[in-house]
């Protein structure tokens, strides 16, 4: 009876290990299973706050360039069923005993453009001063604000993993070359050097050169702001490539003679992409604020393309601003959603990228 009793405690026991173990193997499946994209794409939807980014900017996207598409309302048509305005003018005149007299007289005007109206079924945002839709012009101000936003970036990173590789991986004349520039660029201000370079477009538009159209200009200035811009990605790059190049997998790269360029940017530059798609993402804010600042001084897209900033740079009219909230607050709300989505995409991207981040 003893006997049986063991052999039925034995037989559980080696049931209960043996389910152990299938579960440990399975465990151990599903880690091997799981790719490091994986893992990244785990880790950024654990924080709150890059969700609410990307759902942000999500948003922001699909209001752009999917809104137009149910909004059917093109962004520089005048509004010409104008308003009736009724003004009151004091008239004086002579009576038959010659004493003064004076009543008010009503004068109705009927406006030729909707300006400057209410939001209503018909504008949902109301017009701006030229009677233009508000709503559609901040779909199509977003267009161009995140389009011109998007192609710096890309030119600035495309620009920073250049120089910064070569000045990385040769070192000596070459990084010291490279990075005297990035400290002269460093220097530069660039707000004041905008503003020049805005008005030497300007003087050559005057001179005939059709190239710098004023529906330009915002292009010419964006694309020197990534000339003096790239200087930081640069350095980021360099210092990754710095402490890479003498990993053993370079070695064995140099052993199996590879070309330069294979080295730099096949096996060096991929492995700073994790840092460089960080900082892409943080600088989108930056330059959507760049952009909007510039558009807003008057040196970005014309008023008939409108850019977000553009659309605010009518609060400098007390009157809008202290009566017409729907003209510059949408545009300016905008630029907050875009600034604070984007920089909430790469705070998560960063902790992500981050294998030493535990949440």
């Amino acid at each position: 009876m003893m006997e049986n009793n063991n052999l039925n405690i034995e037989a559980v026991e080696n049931e209960a290990i043996a389910e152990a173990a299938e579960e440990e193997v399975t465990h151990e499946q599903t880690l091997k299973l799981m790719s490091p994209m994986q893992m990244v794409i785990r880790r950024f939807f654990r924080s709150k706050l890059s969700i609410i980014g990307l759902v942000m900017v999500v948003s922001l996207f699909l209001f752009c360039w999917v809104g137009p598409l149910f909004y059917q309302v093109s962004p520089t048509e005048i509004d010409k069923d104008g308003k009736t305005e009724y003004t009151t003018k004091w008239v004086e005149y002579e009576d038959e005993n010659g004493n003064i007299q004076g009543f008010y007289q009503v004068i109705e005007t009927q406006l030729t453009d909707n300006m400057l109206s209410e939001p209503s079924g018909k504008h949902p945002l109301g017009t701006d001063k030229t009677g233009k839709d508000v709503l559609a012009r901040l779909m199509n101000g977003g267009k161009i604000s995140l389009t011109i936003s998007f192609m710096a970036v890309f030119i600035v990173t495309f620009l920073g993993i250049i120089f910064g590789g070569l000045a990385g991986y040769f070192g000596g004349v070459v990084d010291n070359v490279i990075m005297r520039i990035c400290d002269i660029l460093m220097c530069l201000p660039g707000f004041p050097i905008l503003l020049i370079v805005g008005t030497i477009i300007d003087g050559l538009r005057e001179g005939g050169m059709a190239m710098f159209d004023y529906q330009y200009k915002i292009y010419w200035l964006m694309g020197f702001l990534t000339l003096i811009s790239w200087s930081g990605t640069a350095r980021l790059v360099r210092g990754q490539i710095l402490s890479l190049r003498e990993q053993e997998y370079m070695v064995a790269a140099e052993a199996m003679g590879y070309s330069t360029g294979r080295k730099i940017f096949k096996h060096l530059v991929p492995n700073v992409m994790p840092q460089l798609i960080v900082s892409m993402t943080l600088s989108l804010g930056s330059m959507i604020l760049y952009e909007a600042s510039l558009s807003y001084l008057g040196l970005g897209a014309p008023e008939q393309y409108a850019a977000w900033g553009t659309m605010i740079n009518a609060a400098k009219d007390p009157d809008i601003l202290s009566n017409y909230f729907n003209v510059w607050g949408p545009p300016g709300i905008c630029i907050i959603i875009a600034v604070l989505g984007f920089n909430f995409v790469g705070d998560g991207l960063r902790d992500a990228l981050d294998p030493k981040m535990r949440r």
